[in-house]
């Protein structure tokens, strides 16, 4: 589909220019985000932020947005991945004939490569010798204990070296989501070495079946080596799996629709609230910070149907199988008891990865050092990019004095107002007061204030930016700027007064 506004027959350009292609957006803590720039719905319906007044009427906006954006952008996300959609069930469809092993390994290994062509023609050359590489590493570290923390190294020079030397920043960008797939399956098959969770190392063909696995080479989610092989494995066709996929796809269409076409003109559309030029700066930050986290829902809904559309994602007690797979929970991020539960329910899959291989590995250096190696993990993941090191960072800052405080005021008051739900039988003796319920409030709020904050960065510009890291620097210390760095400073209150009480 082109770019440009869309005229209708008397030349006048309208509310719904037909979408412009789907840009890659690496979202907070997951790989491929295929962030969709919104269509051209015409200069004239924004000012300068949300909380403007519109130029249309609300009357003439909604009348153009189901043809202007609504349809033209289910359509357009159903174009992206249908043939990925095809060849998921494909794989799916052949494990159940049963196969041998060794052609189940083989036939992902070919699907996957026929989707990295599909997204990245032969730029997945650079995707594939990131997973030779590993494979390399494995076989000469075989009979060493370290494993995990060899190639965690090797893939860290890797990603550095390809981003600064081996390629363009623009085209590297856009396959670094499934080059991180890559390296968080190859590093925790490393760490499961060394820990005595996988036996042996893996033939080649089992190894490049797992990397390759058609379900989440594109769009993730990270899934363990021993989910592969059950995933393989092939469980029979039923009606819970043909709903979860359906579910799935229709939840991640809905989450499209949002982040392009109801998101970004929120304030004053859908919300009639207006304002001084200060809220309308923070009304824009937040309309800026759901389209972005609805994209990011977007992917992690496809992400499940293409997983579960593939065999994998499920759970099974005795002869209980519940197709289960759950990536995101965008109830926690948008209405969340604190940024903790934002972080963990942005991507679940990710926070497991980063929980299992990374900050337990590094809790021995104390709690606060090994949230920060977790979250420069995270960072390094995702490339070198400043604003994305910047949100991440802060992230871990905020997350642990906001953990450390409430857990202070907890104790004080003995009451449920930690970070994370107390279980039923916890011994504080203060549970369902009133001024719990307000406690536990406010730091939703505050949580909501700091995820517009954050959010603010990720504007329909910073598509554009990627490859000029000067430019994208300067334009995360202008938003943050014309915010008064709020965030930083509650935070650092926050900090202090943590530090008087404690």
């Amino acid at each position: 589909s082109s770019d440009g506004s869309a005229a209708d027959n008397n030349g006048n350009t309208t509310l719904g220019a037909s979408p412009r292609r789907l840009k890659t957006r690496i979202g907070i803590f997951e790989g491929n985000r295929h962030r969709p720039s919104t269509p051209g719905i015409g200069s004239q319906t924004r000012g300068n932020g949300g909380g403007t007044m519109p130029a249309f009427s609300r009357q003439e906006f909604f009348q153009e947005l189901a043809e202007g954006c609504l349809l033209p952008t289910a359509q357009q996300g159903l174009e992206q991945v249908w043939q990925l959609l095809v060849i998921c069930l494909a794989c799916r469809l052949l494990w159940r004939l049963g196969l041998p092993s060794y052609l189940k390994h083989l036939i992902t290994v070919v699907g996957g490569f026929y989707s990295l062509y599909l997204f990245f023609e032969l730029h997945m050359v650079w995707v594939v010798l990131l997973s030779l590489l590993c494979y390399l590493i494995l076989f000469l570290c075989r009979h060493s204990n370290n494993r995990g923390t060899f190639l965690s190294v090797t893939i860290l020079i890797y990603l550095l070296m390809g981003e600064l030397h081996m390629m363009d920043t623009a085209t590297w960008h856009k396959m670094r989501g499934s080059q991180m797939v890559v390296a968080m399956k190859a590093i925790s098959l490393a760490f499961d070495l060394d820990r005595g969770t996988v036996p042996t190392v893996p033939s080649p063909v089992e190894f490049m079946g797992y990397i390759y696995f058609v379900g989440t080479v594109i769009f993730g989610p990270w899934i363990s080596f021993n989910s592969y092989k059950e995933a393989i494995e092939s469980r029979k066709l039923s009606f819970a799996w043909l709903l979860k996929v359906c579910t799935s796809w229709i939840k991640c269409q809905i989450c499209l629709i949002i982040s392009n076409c109801i998101a970004p003109y929120l304030f004053p559309y859908f919300i009639p609230i207006y304002g001084d030029r200060l809220l309308r700066k923070w009304l824009h930050a937040y309309e800026n910070a759901v389209s972005f986290h609805f994209s990011n829902y977007f992917v992690s809904y496809l992400s499940e149907t293409t997983s579960t559309l593939a065999g994998a994602g499920f759970t099974e007690d005795k002869d209980n199988l519940k197709w289960d797979m759950t990536v995101a929970r965008p109830l926690n991020v948008e209405l969340p008891r604190s940024m903790v539960e934002v972080v963990t329910s942005w991507n679940l899959p990710m926070s497991r990865w980063l929980n299992t291989y990374v900050f337990k590995s590094a809790l021995r250096l104390g709690t606060f050092p090994a949230i920060l190696v977790t979250y420069t993990a995270s960072a390094l993941l995702h490339g070198l990019s400043f604003h994305l090191g910047a949100v991440l960072l802060s992230l871990g800052f905020i997350t642990y004095v906001e953990h450390v405080l409430r857990r202070r005021l907890g104790t004080i008051f003995s009451a449920c107002i930690l970070s994370r739900r107390c279980p039923p039988d916890c011994n504080h003796q203060n549970k369902k007061n009133i001024w719990v319920y307000v406690i536990n409030m406010v730091f939703s709020a505050l949580s909501i204030f700091h995820l517009a904050y954050l959010g603010s960065l990720f504007d329909s510009d910073v598509d554009d930016m990627d490859t000029d890291e000067g430019y994208v620097a300067n334009h995360t210390i202008q938003k943050w700027s014309e915010l008064s760095w709020a965030s930083h400073w509650v935070t650092f209150g926050c900090w202090v007064f943590y530090r008087l009480i404690r």
